[in-house]
C-alpha cells in the first residue's frame, strides 16, 4: 500500500491525503482572514491553488504531509491537520489550520492526537513541535492539551523569517508516557 492511500479513522473524523474535490472548502478557508490570520494569511483563489498542491505534493516526495480533515457526518473537508517538515524547517511539526466553521468542536486535538500518534509510529520521529505565533493563543491553548510545553523562540526560514513564533515540543517519550 502506497503512503497515498493512508487514511486514519477517529470517532468523528477522516484523515487522509487531500483531493481534488477539498479545493472548494480549501479555498474558502485561504479567503478567510480571520482563519489564515496565523498561517500565512490569505491568498487569492488561483495563489490558493498552488498552496492546496503542497500537502499532496509533500506525500508524493516525502510520503508524509498534513491530513485532509474530513468530518464524517457530513463528508465536509474541515482542514489540515498533521505531520509537515519542509526545507529548514525547525523540527518535526505537527500543525494545524482549520475552516472557522470547524472552530470550537474538538476536531482540532481529536486529529492531532492522531495525527502525532502517527508520526511517533509510522514515521519513527523523535519529538513533534508546533510553530505558534506569539498571539495565537487558540493554538497555544491546543498545544498545551496536546502535552507540549513552550520551548522558546524559534526561527523559521524564508519568506517566514520574520515571524516571530515560539517552538512549542514534546518528545515521543513524553507523549507516550502521557497517554499511558
Amino acid at each position: 500500500m502506497s503512503r497515498l492511500d493512508t487514511q486514519i479513522e477517529t470517532q468523528r473524523l477522516l484523515l487522509r491525503v487531500q483531493r481534488a474535490e477539498d479545493f472548494e472548502y480549501f479555498a474558502e478557508l485561504q479567503q478567510d482572514e480571520e482563519a489564515c490570520r496565523f498561517i500565512g494569511g490569505t491568498a487569492p483563489r488561483a495563489a490558493a491553488w498552488r498552496k492546496f498542491l503542497q500537502m499532496p505534493g509533500a506525500w508524493a516526495v516525502q510520503g508524509f504531509g498534513m491530513f485532509a480533515v474530513i468530518e464524517k457526518s457530513s463528508g465536509q473537508w474541515v482542514g489540515n491537520i498533521g505531520p509537515w517538515h519542509p526545507e529548514g524547517w525547525p523540527g518535526t511539526e505537527v500543525g494545524w489550520a482549520l475552516r472557522r466553521a470547524a472552530w470550537g468542536k474538538g476536531y482540532a486535538f481529536e486529529a492531532a492526537v492522531a495525527s502525532i500518534d502517527w508520526a511517533f509510529d509510522t514515521l519513527g520521529w523523535t519529538e513533534v513541535i508546533h510553530s505558534i505565533d506569539l498571539d495565537n493563543v487558540g493554538s497555544q491553548e491546543l498545544a498545551k492539551r496536546l502535552g507540549s510545553r513552550n520551548r522558546g523562540r524559534g526561527q523559521l526560514p524564508a519568506p517566514f523569517e520574520d515571524v516571530v513564533i515560539d517552538i512549542w515540543a514534546q518528545s515521543r517519550e513524553e507523549w507516550r508516557a502521557r497517554k499511558r
